[in-house]
């Protein structure tokens, strides 16, 4: 009864509701289910006040009940995330930016901390006391590698 409502109120979404049915269930046999079983069923917890910009799926048709708002999107990882947001979860397009919107949300932190005079120490945040110690010889092959790679790109751009 109130799994068939829920099964109506979505079913404009795509693949929404397909496990809504009791009687279709896909852990059965593994699963007991006795006649009272509802553990899957549970009240929705109250909403969050939203007081900062909070990205949302395009397949959800509102807000979790509660979600993270420490870091709100800004600068240029922020607009990449705003793009992400509008592909579905199932695309290249929602995750490939979302995972260079990280990095570049990093660049953004080490720029903010170096314009409010905090120099970052990259060697100790990044663990390279403990390669130096417990790796060395992968640490000075990664290092060379990154130092070969950047020397190829900068003569190759200086050609250009």
């Amino acid at each position: 009864m109130e799994n068939e409502n829920l099964k109506e109120q979505f079913k404009h979404i795509p693949g929404w509701g397909i496990d809504v049915d009791w009687e279709n269930n896909p852990v059965y046999p593994m699963k007991d289910i006795e006649e009272d079983d509802k553990s899957a069923s549970w009240d929705r917890p109250a909403q969050q006040i939203t007081s900062k910009e909070v990205q949302r799926s395009n397949e959800r048709p509102k807000l979790p009940a509660v979600f993270g708002d420490t870091l709100p999107p800004a600068g240029l990882s922020g607009q990449l995330r705003r793009y992400a947001f509008h592909y579905s979860e199932s695309k290249y397009r929602h995750w490939l930016p979302l995972l260079l919107a990280d990095r570049v949300n990093e660049v953004e932190g080490i720029v903010a901390d170096i314009k409010s005079g905090v120099f970052p120490n990259i060697w100790k945040e990044r663990g390279f006391d403990a390669h130096w110690k417990y790796d060395r010889q992968k640490l000075i092959k990664n290092l060379a590698t990154v130092a070969a790679v950047s020397i190829g790109v900068l003569i190759l751009f200086r050609r250009k």
